[in-house]
């Protein structure tokens, strides 16, 4: 089934946003692996809303496996004009024809995060070290790699918003570490691909997201609580619910992830989240609190008196000083516009 176009409020916000970022593409091409998956549809619709907007000319080619898929799914997108399909794995593709000025990487579906497999921390690493030979030798200036606050590893208890100087990093023989790790090999990448070339290659370590477009039939906690309200059953807390997370809008990540792509200064990881801190039960109760209050919640595990919640929460203090990047839309409006475009209204 293909999904509704995003809200056009959004896109118009983004655009607002971000309207002195753009002169430097006017007439350019991009190059996008991911551009199929929640990130990418945003960037891509944004990407097509600007380009229409301020008359940029600009074209992209959208790396997918599958471009027949993508196109059922996202119809408007994949038909646009300025948009090229190009089919291949990130690991293998042949590498199309063409200067590519802007250089994409957001391949690495986060709905696999818990994939232990040795052949996720590999498609990730050499995936990520095709795309970068790809940019450097076909004319590319600007490289944004889409890495991911799991790159800390656990967060200790005693810090409620990791930076990014904290050293800490996935335990390097747990198996549930293949996705962090893959991720901090791909930011390494980066610093020897800009040792020998000219790129500005920029890092945005994404946290949590929310909002139109997300999936409500993944592993992500947020989009499943709004599938049970969406099927009238009770929202239920996979865990014991104690686990700290925080959301970002995703047209306040569209804004962050293109700033940093043109204004981020090169090789300085940012943090890309929200620092509005909630526990997974709380976060459930809020849903239904706000579109359903008749729901019941309820957690498949009773949490221990004495446990440590799991954080897992930036600080942005460094992309508030650095580019004046900030969260627009609080997580409850964050709930109330996904949920309306999933077409749930409260009750």
């Amino acid at each position: 089934m293909a999904q509704p176009p995003l809200p056009q409020a959004d896109l118009e916000s983004i655009l607002h946003q971000t309207a002195p970022l753009w002169d430097e593409l006017r007439g350019r091409q991009f190059f996008i692996t991911g551009g199929t998956g929640f990130f990418g549809v945003w960037l891509l619709e944004s990407l097509l809303h600007i380009n229409r907007a301020l008359s940029l000319n600009l074209h992209a080619t959208v790396l997918t496996r599958d471009p027949a898929s993508f196109a059922r799914r996202v119809p408007h997108i994949a038909s646009a004009p300025p948009i090229t399909l190009h089919a291949g794995d990130m690991t293998s593709f042949e590498y199309p024809r063409g200067e590519f000025a802007f250089v994409i990487h957001a391949a690495t579906d986060v709905a696999d995060v818990a994939d232990t497999s040795i052949s996720r921390l590999t498609s990730i690493c050499e995936g990520t070290g095709h795309v970068l030979r790809f940019a450097a030798t076909h004319g590319t200036q600007k490289f944004l790699l889409t890495s991911s606050g799991a790159v800390y590893g656990r967060q200790p208890a005693h810090i409620t918003h990791v930076r990014e100087d904290y050293p800490g990093a996935p335990v390097t023989i747990d198996l549930a570490s293949a996705y962090g790790e893959g991720k901090r090999v791909s930011e390494l990448l980066c610093a020897f691909h800009a040792a020998s070339n000219a790129i500005e290659y920029k890092i945005a370590r994404c946290f949590s997201f929310a909002g139109p477009g997300l999936a409500v039939d993944a592993s992500f906690a947020i989009g499943n609580f709004i599938a049970d309200v969406q099927n009238g059953r009770p929202v239920s807390i996979a865990g014991d619910g104690t686990t700290v997370r925080s959301y970002l809008y995703a047209a306040d990540l569209a804004v962050w992830l293109w700033t940093i792509l043109l204004r981020g200064p090169a090789l300085e990881p940012l943090n890309v989240g929200s620092e509005e801190a909630i526990s997974i039960s709380e976060l459930a109760h809020r849903v239904v609190a706000l579109l359903n209050p008749a729901l019941d919640v309820t957690s498949a595990k009773q949490a221990s008196k004495n446990q440590i919640p799991l954080r897992y929460v930036p600080s942005t203090e460094k992309a508030r000083k650095l580019l004046s990047l900030h969260a627009t839309v609080g997580l409850d409006e964050s709930i109330r516009r996904m949920a309306a475009w999933h077409g749930i209204h409260a009750k």
